[in-house]
């Protein structure tokens, strides 16, 4: 589908089962899923591939005035397609096509729009939007690269203009209005947007730039769009453009097209395209479609190809696999020849990495085992492409190793520095968690008491049973609450079993109870939690909301190996705000495995487990029991009770475990959408070893 834009969105999440392997499943299931946006993002994972591709002739300079007919003859027309699944009911009712061209000399890209729609709609209030009216938005990536880069978007209508742009790569954070000249013109049914946009050195013959666009149409009968190629959130997704190839004057296309199959036998789908690379000019380059019998066809320009297929991620099962970066054919195409690659393309896959040791190198650690520990996660990083990591252990009550590793943003390559911060997702849950226990241990609060006797939640009086919900179950997610409120299809707060009657993890219920805790103690948030424990475990390098220290040292998310919009909320957040790093966070780990703060009856009534994790229909009963305490995630182990918890922003993901019988854990923070592969191995590597020999 074409998705509909939405402004600001802020996180998404994968499914756990594709971000830990089954031995961790059980331990991080209920504790990593954080969800803190306010939207979810339908098909950022689906990895939609565009495959869309026109080509674009030099012309002379163009007027921009929203005519048309200054163009030259018999460019291409390249209909839009695909939609958000509202259909037009006719080509009157709403249908859209588009041309492309550019000028070498002024080194800008013309697009020029037509939309056929008989219900056009203008926002003439004082604050028009982009979804009260007939809009459309263009998207420009023009650097291009084969791994992804950033993309500029420029929103114009009548009485409208905005700008989306990837801020985490320098170019096209620097385009603006400046780089554009634009101008809609209505004439009867027809709409015609017409752009010219100054790309600078990225404009020349004989390479490809990303673009697309969609087309938002504003109507009594919905909020219909349709876009030119696939995939959704173009504005931050560099895969959902379609290829602009830039042709020399006259020059003619050449067809080319074969077939590709799994090498081996695999019941997984085959990859959606094929890659077709200029050996000469590795700038131009396109994604053709293949479709399901495996065959793809493609015209291009004269010249010698690369076909490959572009290296990704894979999920089957419980297991992920990665799609090899493979040249398939190296062919050379002439201008109006139809030619086909007579070998079939054998697209391979590479399995995980098995580093994991029969035992756990942290028991006995030394510079080898260090060294140990830096390749396993270099072969991890590499396989996951997981940009940057911020890891420290812990032993016998002091850190014995702290390593950064890799790049906070891949666009620009900037190193992960000891004061690189990362999203903590919801291990924030745990130090709120800490304090809360503090609290009660003190009679500030009762956990047995129904908050609503502190704080009456107005948006939840419609259903009484809120009315039983208390600071325990809070703790232990047994509040009845969804985890987010837009989760639910009408975005609304409810509640889902009777309150204290079984487990249902719920960030909502941390926020409710934080501004309880607000309320009782008639303090800032971020004072109390100053008070209680940042300042007491000296903990550093730790914010929970936006200002101008943390904004200098916050590291990009990424999905996919491309970097998210960064996104520092302007409030703290106890279900999932805290930024942070391993080793100034370790001060925390270390305050808890030594009772710190902490009477010896709150301690243990904060780690023993009060709701046990639920087993999926059809799931084995683990050998070792694993829930939640007050706030803590507990588990068993071959090596005694260990606490911890997980974190999963999405675009972050993070975890930190503590063996209180052995006083040993880590704390690891990455930067990625597959984080959680390289924190589900920790356990193994550090501590446990080989499952199999765990078990023993």
């Amino acid at each position: 589908m074409a998705g509909a834009l939405q402004k600001n969105p802020e996180k998404t999440t994968m499914p756990l089962r594709n971000l830990f392997t089954p031995s961790t499943f059980h331990w991080v299931r209920a504790v990593a899923l954080c969800l803190t946006g306010l939207s979810l993002l339908p098909g950022h994972h689906a990895k939609a591939q565009n495959t869309a591709i026109a080509y674009a002739y030099p012309v002379g300079k163009l007027t921009v005035d929203g005519d048309l007919s200054d163009w030259p003859k018999g460019l291409t027309k390249y209909r839009l397609t695909e939609d958000n699944g509202i259909k037009p009911k006719s080509a009157a009712d709403f249908t859209a096509h588009y041309r492309v061209a550019y000028d070498p000399d002024n080194r800008s890209v013309y697009v020029g729009v037509e939309v056929t729609d008989d219900d056009h709609v203008v926002d003439t209030t004082k604050s028009p939007a982009w979804n009260t009216q007939d809009c459309h938005e263009l998207y420009v990536d023009a650097r291009h690269l084969p791994f992804g880069s950033g993309v500029a978007a420029f929103m114009l209508s009548k009485t409208f203009r905005d700008t989306n742009k990837m801020l985490s790569d320098p170019v096209s954070a620097a385009y603006s209005w400046d780089n554009i000249e634009a101008r809609t013109v209505r004439q009867g049914n027809l709409t015609t947007y017409e752009w010219r946009v100054d790309l600078g050195e990225h404009v020349y013959p004989g390479r490809s730039i990303g673009l697309d666009l969609n087309v938002f149409d504003k109507d009594n009968d919905g909020f219909k769009v349709i876009g030119w190629g696939r995939g959704g959130y173009k504005f931050r997704t560099p895969a959902h453009l379609g290829d602009v190839v830039l042709m020399r004057a006259n020059e003619g296309l050449g067809t080319l097209g074969g077939k590709v199959r799994w090498k081996e036998a695999w019941a997984q789908k085959l990859p959606g395209r094929v890659r077709l690379t200029s050996v000469k000019t590795p700038a131009l380059w396109v994604d053709a479609k293949v479709d399901s019998l495996g065959r793809y066809t493609v015209q291009l320009p004269p010249g010698t190809y690369r076909v490959s297929t572009p290296g990704h991620l894979v999920q089957d099962k419980e297991t992920v696999y990665r799609v090899n970066n493979e040249t398939l054919a190296e062919v050379t195409l002439k201008a109006g020849e139809k030619k086909a690659v007579t070998a079939v393309g054998l697209i391979t896959r590479s399995s995980p990495p098995d580093l994991v040791p029969q035992q756990g190198i942290l028991h006995a650690f030394d510079a080898g085992k260090a060294r140990q520990l830096d390749q396993f996660v270099a072969a991890y990083q590499q396989f996951y492409e997981i940009p940057g990591v911020s890891l420290a252990l812990v032993k016998d009550g002091k850190v014995v190793y702290h390593k950064t590793y890799g790049v906070e943003n891949s666009l620009t390559r900037e190193k992960v520095e000891d004061n690189t911060l990362f999203e903590a997702a919801s291990i924030t849950k745990a130090v709120f968690a800490y304090v809360v226990n503090r609290l009660a241990e003190r009679g500030v609060i009762d956990l047995d008491k129904p908050l609503y006797q502190y704080l009456p939640f107005e948006a939840m009086a419609h259903d009484d049973r809120y009315k039983l919900i208390t600071a325990r179950h809070v703790l232990s997610h047994r509040t009845g609450f969804p985890n987010w409120a837009y989760m639910n299809a009408d975005g609304k707060l409810d509640i889902k079993f009777t309150p204290g009657t079984q487990y249902g993890y719920s960030g909502e219920g941390f926020e409710y109870l934080k501004r309880v805790v607000v309320h009782i103690t008639g303090k800032d948030i971020l004072q109390v939690l100053k008070e209680e424990v940042t300042g007491p475990m000296k903990m550093y390098n730790v914010h929970f909301s936006k200002n101008d220290e943390l904004a200098k040292v916050a590291s990009y998310g990424h999905y996919d190996n491309v970097p998210t919009t960064q996104y520092i909320p302007g409030e703290p957040g106890m279900a999932h705000s805290m930024y942070t790093e391993a080793k100034g966070f370790s001060q925390f780990m270390l305050g808890l495995l030594s009772g710190q703060g902490q009477q010896p009856d709150t301690y243990t009534r904060m780690l023993t487990m009060h709701s046990e994790f639920p087993r999926e229909k059809g799931e084995k009963k683990p050998r070792y029991k694993s829930g939640m305490g007050l706030g803590i995630a507990v588990r068993e182990s071959p090596y005694g009770p260990v606490f911890g918890h997980g974190g999963n922003n999405g675009d972050f993901q993070c975890d930190f475990e503590v063996y209180k019988d052995l006083k040993m854990g880590y704390a690891i923070f990455t930067n990625s959408n597959y984080g959680g592969q390289l924190c589900g191995q920790m356990k193994a590597l550090l501590v446990e070893g080989k499952e199999e020999v765990a078990q023993k």
